[in-house]
């Protein structure tokens, strides 16, 4: 089994033919054994920066980290960080250690490390380096702590998260001593960085087990995403669920496309159900506008976690309207193309489609109405048919024209591009300025 790249096994090798230990580290060789792509290869040396430059001065070389042991080496445009084995100690912010020294022992170099799928080093002289059993681990689908959970945790907090992400995204169980100490040790994530915690639940909540993640670490996870403490065990008290409000969501969230904010729009969709709860004379439960809840709720929390605008304005405008049923028409389909966009309105059906499958199992049998929506839509935008301002055969310079000024020519552009969906004037440039004409007396 090769492991490796070209390249990598080139800096290794130039490493050691130089007198010095190299190795593959981390997450690209727990990726290879699993038989999962890398895109990064870390490596590991007994040589410190000034002899890493040495060996590579033949190699364009970036100081990425100097003052942590790690250098970047452009390979045929390709950059390896390789970076000295070192010892850390310290950790007063709870996120950094306050120093960081080098050492000639791999071995203590990989007793600093996370989690012990992290921890295998490899070159192919030697084979495998895995004090602390990483590689059994990775059979028996474990996410365990190098040494004591407590004392890693409080290292560094994010490693909660990170081994939170790993369960969900590699499809591991987390070992009981862990999971326990992640539990103790929840709310020193409060001294993480939002950027760092919106990165690390981005990861997680695409991930293929993220539904598992979310019902059963929901305690820790409240803590960076204060939102779905209040939907563990809500009843919704409807006859479409069978679920809690979270469980509906862990399923929601699972169902749809992992891409993050789609994720991130099924993690939220639901949120301000708690806010808007009532019952009604036959003790049916009833969630009269949570959708625009939801979606302030979720602005909300995408401003706390620094999203990025983009992002967060589409799952609060996906949030908004996933409630709103689409009917399979034409022209309805046209109005709903022409207010929400394209991408949008692919992504509602998305977002719907997998709302479903988190209702009653007699609720699952509307694929086929999503796969019509679907199959208009695309017949619409393959046609060319008109459903957008830009579509139409005239603009705002043509009613200039005409006389039209101000405020007249967006709504008679408005005007009568309603009325070519509704089919009651046909895309033309003639028709439609008689119809402008028509409708401004």
């Amino acid at each position: 089994m090769k492991l490796l790249s070209k390249d990598a096994e080139l800096a290794i090798n130039l490493l050691r033919t130089n007198g010095f230990e190299a190795y593959a580290v981390g997450g690209c060789i727990r990726d290879m054994i699993m038989g999962m792509r890398s895109h990064d290869t870390d490596i590991t040396t007994s040589a410190i920066p000034e002899e890493i430059k040495k060996v590579f001065s033949s190699f364009r070389t970036v100081d990425t980290g100097i003052k942590h042991g790690t250098v970047t080496v452009l390979i045929n445009s390709n950059p390896l960080e390789i970076t000295t084995y070192r010892v850390e100690k310290g950790y007063s912010d709870g996120r950094h250690p306050d120093e960081v020294s080098f050492t000639r022992n791999l071995q203590e170099d990989l007793k600093r490390r996370d989690f012990t799928v992290n921890s295998i080093a490899y070159c192919p002289e030697k084979g495998f380096v895995d004090p602390y059993g990483g590689k059994k681990d990775i059979e028996m689908r474990i996410i365990r702590c190098v040494g004591n959970p407590g004392e890693r945790f409080r290292e560094d907090s994010l490693r909660i998260l990170r081994g939170l992400r790993f369960a969900s995204v590699l499809g591991f169980e987390i070992e009981r001593n862990t999971a326990e100490a992640m539990r103790e040790c929840k709310n020193l994530l409060d001294i993480v960085s939002k950027e760092r915690i919106f990165s690390e639940i981005s990861k997680l909540l695409c991930g293929k087990n993220v539904k598992s993640v979310l019902v059963n670490y929901s305690d820790i996870l409240e803590v960076v995403l204060p939102e779905i403490k209040e939907m563990k065990g809500f009843d919704q008290h409807n006859f479409h669920h069978v679920y809690d409000i979270l469980e509906h969501t862990a399923v929601v969230t699972e169902s749809i496309p992992p891409v993050p904010y789609l994720r991130f729009a099924a993690l939220f969709h639901d949120c301000g159900k708690v806010d808007c709860f009532s019952l009604d004379e036959k003790g049916t439960g009833h969630f009269y506008s949570h959708p625009s809840i939801s979606a302030k709720k979720a602005e909300n929390a995408m401003l706390r976690l620094k999203s990025d605008t983009k992002t967060r304005e589409k799952i609060v405008k996906l949030i908004k309207v996933h409630d709103t049923p689409i009917e399979e028409n034409e022209r309805i389909i046209k109005k709903r193309l022409r207010s929400m966009g394209e991408e949008l309105f692919f992504d509602l059906i998305k977002l719907q489609r997998a709302d479903t499958k988190g209702l009653a199992p007699e609720f699952h049998d509307r694929e086929k109405h999503f796969d019509a929506l679907e199959k208009i839509a695309t017949q619409i935008l393959k046609s060319q048919e008109c459903f957008s301002l830009k579509d139409l055969k005239i603009n705002g310079n043509d009613l200039l024209k005409k006389g039209f000024c101000g405020k007249e020519i967006g709504s008679a552009l408005a005007s009568v591009l309603e009325a070519v969906i509704e089919e009651k004037v046909k895309n033309e440039k003639k028709e439609l300025i008689a119809f402008c004409l028509q409708n401004k007396q």
